[in-house]
C-alpha cells in the first residue's frame, strides 16, 4: 500500500470512530495530522496517541458546522505544516426514529448542518491550497446515501446530499489535478448508534442492533478507505451488499425497499 508519509492531513471526526482509527494507522505512516473534532478531551488523547506512533499530529477543537472554525482548522494546518494534501470529511451523526414519532424536529437540522454542511465548509476553505498540492479530497458518507433506511429519515437525506454535493464537486475540479473520492460504509462497529439522536432530539445511549453481529470492525474499514485513498479512486463501497445495491435498485427497485424495511424491522402503525 502507498504510504501516506509526510503528507499533511485534516481529519474531522478524529476523536473516536472511523476517524480516530484512520488517524493512528496514518500517523504510524509518518503522516502530518490535523485532528479535528467538537471533543476536545478525546482528540487531545487521540492526537498524544497519534505522536506516540510517529506521526505529528496536532489537535484543533472544531465545530465543523460553524464556518469560521472550519477556516481556522484550515488556518492552523497551514500554520502547522505550510500546506494540506489531503482532506478527510469524517465528523457525522446519526438518528435513529421513524419520522412519524420524531417531537423534535431540530434532529433534521443538526444532522444536516454535521454531516453535509460541515462537509462543505471545510472544502470550501481547504479547496484553494488542494488545488495548489494537486490534493485528495475524500467523504466519508455511508450506504445510507445510495438508498432509503427506514428510521434514519435525517441521516439518509443528509447522505444523500454529501454524495451528490461531492459527485458535481469531482466533474467541476476535473483538470485541476485534485480528486474526490466517496467511500460508503454499511455498519462498521463503532457508537455511532449509541450516540445517535432519538425522536426528542436527545442521544439514545444504546444501540437497538445487536452490536456484536454483522458489524466490519473498525480496523478493516479503515484499510478499505486508505485502499481507495492509496488509488485515488472516484467511490469506494465498502461491502459486496453495497456493491450490488445500485443495480438491484436501478432494475427492481421495490425488492431494495422490502430488504430495507425487513432489515429495519419496522413496525407499521
Amino acid at each position: 500500500m502507498i504510504s501516506f508519509a509526510k503528507q499533511t492531513i485534516i481529519l474531522t471526526g478524529a476523536s473516536s470512530g472511523i476517524g480516530k482509527n484512520l488517524a493512528l494507522v496514518l500517523a504510524a505512516q509518518g503522516a502530518n495530522l490535523v485532528l479535528a473534532a467538537r471533543n476536545s478531551e478525546e482528540l487531545a488523547a487521540t492526537a498524544a496517541a497519534c505522536t506516540q506512533t510517529g506521526g505529528k499530529a496536532i489537535a484543533v477543537p472544531t465545530d465543523v458546522t460553524e464556518p469560521e472554525a472550519c477556516q481556522c482548522l484550515v488556518e492552523q494546518a497551514l500554520a502547522a505544516f505550510g500546506t494540506i494534501d489531503i482532506l478527510i470529511n469524517n465528523a457525522g451523526i446519526s438518528m435513529l426514529s421513524r419520522f412519524d414519532q420524531v417531537t423534535d424536529l431540530s434532529i433534521f437540522e443538526q444532522v444536516m448542518q454535521v454531516n453535509y454542511l460541515g462537509a462543505v465548509y471545510c472544502t470550501y476553505f481547504a479547496l484553494p491550497y488542494l488545488k495548489t498540492s494537486r490534493g485528495l479530497i475524500v467523504a466519508i458518507s455511508s450506504l445510507c446515501g445510495k438508498t432509503a433506511v427506514p428510521t434514519r429519515t435525517g441521516y439518509v437525506a443528509s447522505k444523500h446530499a454529501m454524495q451528490g454535493f461531492f459527485d458535481t464537486l469531482r466533474i467541476e475540479l476535473r483538470g485541476t489535478g485534485v480528486d474526490v473520492l466517496v467511500v460508503s460504509p454499511g455498519f462498521v462497529a463503532t457508537e455511532i448508534r449509541q450516540r445517535a439522536l432519538g425522536a426528542d432530539g436527545r442521544p439514545l445511549g444504546q444501540s437497538p442492533r445487536d452490536e456484536s453481529k454483522g458489524n466490519m470492525s473498525v480496523e478493516k474499514c479503515v484499510d478499505q478507505i486508505l485502499w481507495a485513498m492509496a488509488r485515488r479512486k472516484r467511490e469506494h463501497l465498502i461491502t459486496l451488499k453495497g456493491k450490488v445495491l445500485p443495480w438491484v435498485k436501478l432494475m427492481l427497485p421495490g425488492v431494495v425497499d422490502w430488504m430495507a424495511s425487513s432489515a429495519a424491522r419496522v413496525k407499521k402503525h
